[in-house]
């Protein structure tokens, strides 16, 4: 079976990628990235472009860049995304995996966006414990840094910061530890899937406003690219 993944950089696409990785019935086509104009890379992880595509050079596999316009309607989203999945059929791919773990509601819109489309949603981490991925994630030594933070769930101070045992200790435990709930985003810069570790330096923080409220909410970090041809971390 030929695999698409619904990727965004972050750990659960990541370690979903790994699983299907592991497993001899799947042939990867590619890593489906969703893009916003103006802003050069993903606005949700707040992930430049030119980090998603070092990331898929370390990985081997090629990027889909489906670009979607700033202040996207739902329709105009989903008009883009099947004309894509039309494009993804016809080079043969069968199936697309999500790194979905238990919201329904999110799940239930990615399996009614694909209907009629001849593709298959897959689920690899879907019910498992949030605790268990994440031990899971830190255990095959999986390197990941919090690019996006909530700070209704957060301090400032975890963003920018490595996704480790001392992270895992300093959460909240009122929250999701794999930040499910939309509690923190991450970029993957290392793993045992990755050629290369992903090199960047860290650059300035930024506060955007929560949509519906115009309150200051989310604080990014830009992670700045540098050159990823040494066996080197970030600096």
């Amino acid at each position: 079976m030929k695999i698409a993944i619904g990727f965004s950089g972050g750990k659960d696409s990541t370690l979903a990628l790994y699983k299907i990785q592991n497993n001899p019935d799947y042939e990867i086509d590619s890593l489906v990235v969703t893009l916003t104009e103006g802003l050069g890379g993903v606005s949700i992880h707040g992930v430049r472009h030119e980090l998603l595509k070092q990331q898929a050079e370390s990985l081997g596999i090629q990027l889909r860049e489906v670009w979607i316009p700033q202040e996207c309607s739902d329709e105009k989203y989903q008009e883009i995304m099947k004309k894509e999945f039309s494009h993804m059929k016809d080079a043969g791919v069968t199936h697309i995996v999500f790194g979905d773990i238990h919201l329904k509601d999110i799940r239930e819109y990615r399996e009614k966006l694909l209907e009629g489309t001849g593709l298959t949603p897959i689920f690899p981490l879907w019910n498992r414990s949030v605790g268990e991925i994440s031990n899971e994630f830190i255990q095959l030594s999986f390197k990941t840094v919090l690019t996006c933070i909530d700070m209704d769930a957060l301090d400032r101070s975890f963003v920018g910061r490595i996704y480790d045992r001392e992270l895992i200790n300093d959460y909240p435990k009122i929250h999701d530890i794999c930040g499910e709930k939309g509690e923190f985003h991450s970029f993957v810069f290392d793993g045992p899937n990755f050629g290369f570790p992903i090199r960047f330096e860290k650059g300035d923080e930024k506060v955007s406003p929560d949509y519906f409220t115009g309150r200051d909410r989310f604080l990014f970090i830009d992670l700045i690219p540098l050159e990823s041809d040494t066996k080197t971390g970030p600096v």
